[in-house]
């Protein structure tokens, strides 16, 4: 990074260095050496210059960590390296079976572990360039995550600069410590916004938030726990020595970690820190075990899926008695009702636990579970409580079974049970409990394609009571869009114009938004095509709803029971009247060059969109499927092709590029 060029940037440098040296102490030393009301004054200062100057502000500063404006959504990023899991040990005889797999496969040579506590957060790969964060990606899938970079800044304990110039990438967990979790669930109590289960879920939670002004003002830390260079390779040839090095950086490294010299000492640690684990500052699940030895590491090697040089031992479940007070049902955002168990108030794993999922009916009659049984409640890492077994029946004049209502406890809508499904659900689209679910699905790009109605502003116009039902998207107005906080006439006036030209989307993308349980995109196309009209669906029986291609007894079924509440027939006449397309015109295909053949499309084209490609083939006569059988005829793959293409080579099913399906349509037509 280049010297400052001016006494203004000389001066910013010098803020931002101070700033930076006490962050460190506070957020990360826990040894605060000036006042905060001092750290304050610093920090106005460099907002104030900066403010002045917005040319010279950095990446860097310690102003960026407060969040900006927010954002639609995150990318996604490929890994340098996979982030693989770890292979678990669930008692100390799995354990020892471990260091006898590293004896052997080290042909009797000398090993030592490395140990450290397993915290339970998200995982998050940092790359630093040039001693500045340039780069922050969760874990995803292990190959490609999200980038977060926005929000990763917004943490305190996380360097935004360190002093070594060289590239390299830190991994390390995301957690929110019990403090600032309690603190969290305090605030939304005072909001009337549902708790979070558990730290782990609000760190997860909180660092995927679309608005980072949010994410800041939550008290996230990053513990770093390891370093590869630029390659996704390690630099040092000891764990250890990796560790001292990220923490001479700036980086929070957990001091609850030993050098172990054989599997007995391992157990010993263990055991130490499942006795204090109630007393941390954050909540763990277990003890991650790794060979110290870089080059040992790379002679044992991996599985397909973990490394044979590492092994998590997770800590036993903590469990508690308590008593069942009642039973509640909750609406998910997607309509299901989910019974939940008020119980007599019980701390398990140093968290008070006064609530707990029963997951469905037939959950409950597993566990002949009635309202005054006591039970036995478990609360395991990363699942929220739930009830183990009922460990005595309750006296028999307070006793009572539980039994899932028929209407909507939100809504009054009907509650509907499909044939197969453990589920019940409420079927009203306009719910509230589901509604921002609903309008999030309609203006989707697949639906109805109102770009710049996003998670964010749907909140906003839910919260203020402008969207009290999907159709009310049709009554805004660019007034009472622009009111909002953060939107401007401009883009209220974008998002208008978008819903405006919603309202020529066909039939099927129609149908397709209104969320009907198991009607996605083709199943819409072969109900339009069938009936031609959206009033000849919604008063057709289950068995005329079968006439229509690939639709069998249970998605018939599932769209009767949504045009039988009288909430969604409600909500049609509103569409109606907001004019969406109802009707449909039907294009019968007798025949075409690809009349017969089945194709899956896969990845990324070179110029055809997904739907073009789709339209090309299905004008042809041919059909379009999702997934690949020996049925398949062609697989049309792209870049990015994922498991689709692994699965067409081992059937042996014909392969097409972009232009291999564009000269099999010409051939075809000629």
């Amino acid at each position: 990074m280049s010297a400052p060029s001016s006494p203004i940037a000389s001066q910013l440098e010098e803020l931002r260095a101070q700033l930076r040296h006490h962050e460190h102490q506070y957020y990360v030393l826990d040894n605060p050496v000036i006042t905060d009301a001092e750290y304050d004054v610093m920090m106005r200062s460099l907002q104030k210059l900066e403010a002045e100057h917005p040319e010279l502000i950095t990446p860097d500063s310690p102003t960026q960590r407060v969040g900006g404006k927010p954002r639609e959504g995150f990318v996604k990023a490929p890994h340098s390296s996979a982030m693989l899991s770890l292979e678990n040990a669930l008692d100390e005889e799995e354990l020892r079976a471990f260091d006898n797999r590293v004896r052997e496969l080290l042909n009797g040579a000398e090993y030592r572990y490395a140990v450290e506590l397993k915290m339970d957060g998200l995982s998050l790969a940092t790359r630093y360039t040039g001693g500045v964060l340039q780069q922050a990606i969760t874990r995803g899938d292990g190959s490609i995550g999200e980038e977060v970079t926005e929000n990763a800044r917004t943490i305190r304990s996380l360097p935004l600069r360190v002093g070594a110039d060289r590239i390299f990438e830190a991994r390390g967990e995301v957690i929110l410590g019990r403090r600032a979790f309690e603190r969290l669930n305090v605030e939304r109590d005072a909001q009337q916004l549902p708790r979070f289960a558990n730290p782990r879920n609000a760190a997860a939670g909180s660092l995927r938030m679309l608005e980072t002004a949010v994410t800041a003002s939550r008290r996230l830390d990053y513990y770093a726990y390891f370093l590869l260079d630029e390659a996704g390779a390690p630099i040092f040839d000891s764990h250890w020595e990796s560790l001292d090095w990220l923490a001479a950086q700036g980086f929070l490294v957990n001091n609850k970690r030993r050098i172990c010299a054989n599997v007995d000492e391992v157990l010993d640690f263990c055991r130490q820190y499942d006795a204090e684990r109630d007393n941390l500052p954050y909540e763990i699940d277990g003890v991650v075990i790794k060979i110290d030895s870089i080059p040992q590491q790379r002679q044992l090697g991996y599985t397909a899926k973990a490394p044979r040089w590492a092994i998590a031992f997770k800590y036993a479940a903590r469990q508690a008695e308590t008593l069942v007070e009642d039973i509640l049902v909750q609406v998910g955002r997607t309509g299901a009702l989910t019974p939940v168990a008020c119980l007599a108030p019980q701390v398990v794993s140093g968290v008070t636990v006064s609530r707990a999922t029963l997951h469905n009916e037939d959950e409950i009659a597993r566990l002949g579970l009635q309202i005054g049984d006591r039970v036995l409640v478990e609360r395991s890492g990363d699942v929220i409580p739930k009830v183990v077994r009922v460990t005595q029946e309750g006296e028999p004049q307070v006793r009572r079974p539980f039994v899932m209502p028929t209407e909507c406890p939100v809504c009054s809508g009907r509650v509907v049970r499909e044939e197969g499904e453990a589920a019940s659900r409420c079927i009203n689209v306009n719910c509230p409990a589901r509604l921002k679910e609903s309008i999030r699905h309609f203006a989707s790009r697949s639906v109805m394609a109102i770009d710049g109605l996003g998670d964010v502003l749907i909140e906003q116009l839910v919260e203020a009571g402008l969207v009290r039902s999907v159709s009310d998207i049709y009554q805004l107005t660019q007034e009472q869009v622009a009111a909002l906080e953060r939107m401007g006439p401009k883009s209220a006036s974008n998002l208008i114009e978008n819903i405006a030209a919603s309202r020529n989307m066909p039939l099927p993308r129609v149908l397709g938004a209104l969320g009907i349980r198991f009607v996605g995109e083709r199943t819409a196309e072969l109900l339009a095509d069938e009936f031609g009209h959206m009033d000849r669906i919604a008063t057709a029986t289950v068995e005329e709803l079968q006439t229509a291609q690939e639709v069998g007894p249970k998605v018939a079924e599932s769209i009767a029971n949504f045009f039988r509440e009288p909430h969604n027939a409600d909500l049609l006449d509103r569409l109606r009247a907001a004019g969406l397309k109802f009707d449909h015109v039907v294009k019968k295909k007798e025949g075409g060059p690809l009349k017969g053949l089945n194709f899956v499309l896969t990845g990324t084209l070179p110029t055809l969109s997904r739907d073009e490609a789709k339209k090309l083939i299905e004008d042809a006569g041919g059909k379009v499927v999702g997934s690949v059988s020996s049925k398949t005829s062609f697989v049309v793959a792209g870049e990015e092709a994922g498991s689709k293409l692994e699965k067409a080579k081992t059937l042996g099913i014909a392969l097409l590029d972009e232009a291999g399906l564009l000269e099999k349509l010409k051939t075809e037509n000629s």
